[in-house]
């Protein structure tokens, strides 16, 4: 995110497709890889087309298990390796997710397109998978959809498939070409 961040205000980008956000997690939550408050800056500042989703934001990133916070030790953890260890976050955690995330969308003046993929917004939030949670990802939906302010140059668009489907990447594709030509 920092380094798509940096690109976008650097003016050599023409548009930017930014999928997954799991830094605003690390920041809200307190994982190790948190952006900073700034996230979604420069597209608010320089105005380029944008399409978007909350990918991976149902996680907190933190290191080796043992590393994990003793505040977070009786959460729902995935060890995904041996240096890499996965929080789920909760539905209230979720709504702030939401609320930060769309309160920067609201802030783009040019093309938007935001995308949420209503089936799964990772590969282990999937029906059947350690971090599906229904319930904390329509908490998520929810507080985008309460704080979106419909206008013009924005799209809120639903996508009733898993983010990882054929289908969502079409849709992200065709949010793209409609805003960028």
């Amino acid at each position: 995110g920092q380094s798509m961040e940096k690109l976008a205000d650097s003016g050599l980008l023409q548009g930017v497709i930014d999928v997954t956000t799991t830094e605003v997690p690390d920041l809200l939550v307190g994982g190790v890889f948190p952006a900073t408050e700034d996230r979604f800056g420069a597209i608010v500042r320089t105005g380029l087309p944008y399409v978007g989703s909350v990918g991976a934001v149902d996680m907190v990133n933190f290191g080796a298990r043992e590393t994990v916070p003793a505040a977070f030790r009786d959460r729902r953890l995935h060890i995904h390796n041996a240096q890499v260890t996965l929080m789920r976050t909760t539905p209230e955690e979720n709504s702030r997710i939401g609320a930060f995330i769309v309160d920067r969308l609201n802030r783009m003046q040019g093309p938007v397109r935001f995308l949420l993929p209503l089936q799964g917004v990772s590969a282990i939030d999937a029906a059947g998978q350690p971090f599906h949670d229904p319930e904390a990802d329509a908490a998520l939906f929810s507080a985008i959809r309460t704080g979106w302010h419909d206008a013009p140059n924005r799209r809120l668009v639903e996508v009733d498939a898993h983010i990882n489907s054929p289908e969502f990447a079409v849709a992200l594709v065709a949010g793209f070409h409609e805003i960028h030509a």
